[in-house]
C-alpha cells in the first residue's frame, strides 16, 4: 500500500454524501462507532431527482430525526402522482389516499430542491457524529489480500491522505469510479437503454387542487414526460426517449428538448407562455443515458455500495431517493451490528443485498411490463397481477405479501390512521381503483413506508419481527442493527 501524505484510521469511511451516505454515516455515528465521510463537492449542490415516497419521508427520514425539519422546509406535499399513460385519453390520479376513510396524517410526500434536501442530510450526519469533510476526492482504494481496507483521497490542500477502516461504504453514485472493486461491471437493462433530458421553467400551470403538488407522467408517441413543481416559480421538466430517437437531443440537448415537449401537447399547454429558469444552478440543460442498471454483487469483504453505486431504475416511480437512503438503512444495520461483533459480516451484509436487491428488482418486474405504452388501463391490472403470480383476484394480488410482504421492518402493528390502512384500503378500490396500486411495486414500497414509519415512531412497541427471507435477519428493536429472529 502507497503512502499519502498523513494515515488515518476509522471504523467506517462513507464515500459520498448524498441521500445514501448520509443516511448510513447518520445511523452508523449514532451507534457511536468513529465515521468519516468524504464529498467530492460542497454542499449545498445541484442533483437531480426531486420527487420522493412515503417510504423516505415518515420511514427513513424519522428514523434519521430529520423529519420534523423537512416539515419546516416548506417543500410542496406530494399526495401521490397524476399519469397519462398507455391508451386512455384522458389522465388518472395515483393517490395514497383515495378516499376520506383512508385519508391520515402520512399519506404524502415531497416535491424536493435536492441541493436542500440532501444538505439537511448530510449536516444531520455531522450532528450524529459522523466526521464530515467536503472538497475531498477519493482517488482508490486500498485492499490487503481480499479484503478492502480504506481509501485514499485528496484533501482541499492537495495533499493526498490515506484512510484506513474497518469498513468502506461508496455512496458516490452513478458516477462513481470505485463501484468496479465490487461485482465487476455495470450491467445495464436492456429494456431501459433510454436517454433523458431536463431542465427547469421559471413556473407553470399547476394540476388542480387537491393534487396541485403531485408529480404529472405524461407518456407520448416518443417516450414520456415528467413535471414536478417545485416552488411556485420553479418546475423540473425531463423527457424521456428510447435511445434510437435520441439523435436530436446528443445533437443539441436544449432544441432537443425543448422540441420533444412541444411535441406533447397536454405539457406545451402547462408551459405555454412561462419562461426558462435562469438562476443557477436550474438555468442548464443536462442529458443521461443508459441510466438503468445494477451489478453482479453489491459487497465484497470490507466494502458494500449503496445508492446509484451499486443500482438504479427508470424513474418514473420517483424510486431513486427512496432506493438511495432505504440502501443506507440496510448498510448501517450490517455495519452497526459487525462492529459490534454481534453478527458475522458474511451475514449482516448477505442480509443487505437480498433486500436492497429485492426492492430494486420489484421496481425493475413492473417497470418492464409498464413500459408498453399502448396498452388498455385494464392491461395494466392483469398485468399486475401477472407480475404477482397471484391465484387470487387482483386486489388480493395487491395485498399478497412477498415473504410476508413486510420488508421485515416492523411487524403488524401500524399507528392508527397511517400509511398502513391507505394502502390496504386502496386495493379494495374496484373498478375505479388506480391500476398502479394493485401492482407489486407499488404495494411493497407503500407497505415498506408503512413499516418504517411503525418502527420510527413506535420503536420497541411496533411489534416482533418477521424474516423476509428463510433462514433470514431481522431488525433489531431500535432498527440500527440486525438481530436473530426470536425462537
Amino acid at each position: 500500500m502507497a503512502g499519502g501524505d498523513r494515515e488515518e484510521n476509522f471504523d467506517v469511511v462513507v464515500v459520498g454524501g448524498g441521500p445514501s451516505g448520509s443516511t448510513t454515516a447518520a445511523l452508523v455515528a449514532r451507534q457511536g462507532h468513529r465515521v468519516l465521510l468524504l464529498e467530492r463537492d460542497h454542499h449545498p449542490r445541484y442533483q437531480i431527482g426531486e420527487s420522493l415516497l412515503p417510504a423516505t419521508v415518515h420511514g427513513v427520514c424519522r428514523i434519521l430525526g430529520v423529519a420534523d425539519e423537512l416539515a419546516d422546509a416548506g417543500f410542496p406535499r406530494k399526495r401521490g402522482g397524476t399519469f397519462k399513460w398507455g391508451a386512455s385519453p384522458e389522465p388518472w390520479d395515483f393517490s395514497f389516499a383515495l378516499s376520506p376513510r383512508m385519508a391520515g396524517p402520512t399519506s404524502y410526500a415531497y416535491q424536493v430542491e435536492r441541493a436542500r434536501f440532501d444538505e439537511i442530510l448530510l449536516r444531520n450526519a455531522a450532528a450524529e457524529g459522523a466526521e464530515v469533510r467536503e472538497g475531498c476526492a477519493v482517488r482508490r482504494v486500498l485492499t490487503e489480500g481480499d479484503r478492502v481496507v480504506g481509501v485514499e483521497y485528496t484533501d482541499p490542500g492537495g495533499a493526498d491522505v490515506v484512510v484506513r477502516a474497518r469498513h468502506t461504504i461508496d455512496a458516490s453514485g452513478n458516477t462513481s469510479r470505485l463501484h468496479r472493486e465490487v461485482g465487476g461491471p455495470r450491467q445495464y437493462s436492456p429494456h431501459f437503454r433510454n436517454i433523458a433530458v431536463f431542465g427547469y421553467f421559471a413556473g407553470g400551470r399547476r394540476l388542480p387542487s387537491p393534487n396541485s403538488g403531485n408529480i404529472f407522467s405524461v407518456a407520448f408517441d416518443e417516450g414520456w414526460i415528467w413535471y414536478i413543481p417545485l416552488r411556485d416559480d420553479l418546475t423540473s421538466v425531463g423527457v424521456v426517449l428510447a435511445a434510437d430517437r435520441a439523435g436530436d437531443v446528443q445533437a443539441d440537448p436544449e432544441r432537443g428538448w425543448l422540441a420533444a415537449i412541444d411535441r406533447c401537447p397536454i405539457v406545451a399547454e402547462m408551459l405555454a407562455g412561462t419562461p426558462r429558469a435562469t438562476e443557477a444552478p436550474y438555468d442548464r440543460i443536462r442529458v443521461r443515458k443508459d441510466y438503468s442498471y445494477d451489478k453482479e454483487a453489491f459487497w465484497r469483504p470490507g466494502m458494500a455500495l449503496v445508492g446509484d453505486a451499486a443500482c438504479f431504475i427508470d424513474p418514473v416511480f420517483s424510486s431513486g431517493v427512496h432506493l438511495a437512503t432505504y440502501s443506507g438503512l440496510l448498510a448501517a444495520r450490517s455495519l452497526n451490528s459487525a462492529l459490534a461483533g454481534d453478527l458475522p459480516e458474511d451475514l449482516a451484509f448477505g442480509e443487505f443485498e437480498a433486500r436492497y436487491r429485492r426492492e430494486f428488482g420489484l421496481f425493475h418486474e413492473f417497470l418492464v411490463a409498464f413500459y408498453d405504452l399502448h396498452q388498455e388501463r385494464d392491461s395494466y391490472f392483469w398485468n399486475a397481477k401477472r407480475i404477482t403470480g397471484a391465484q387470487a383476484s387482483e386486489s388480493e394480488a395487491f395485498v399478497e405479501l412477498v415473504g410476508g410482504i413486510a420488508s421485515g421492518d416492523s411487524g403488524v402493528r401500524v399507528p392508527a390512521g397511517g400509511l398502513a390502512e391507505a394502502v390496504a384500503a386502496a386495493a379494495d378500490g374496484g373498478e375505479d381503483a388506480n391500476p398502479l396500486l394493485r401492482a407489486k411495486v407499488v404495494s411493497a414500497s407503500l407497505q415498506e413506508g408503512a413499516q418504517l414509519q411503525a418502527l420510527a415512531e413506535l420503536g420497541e412497541d411496533s411489534g416482533p419481527q418477521t424474516p423476509l427471507f428463510q433462514g433470514g435477519l431481522v431488525p433489531s428493536a431500535d432498527g440500527l442493527r440486525w438481530a436473530r429472529p426470536a425462537g
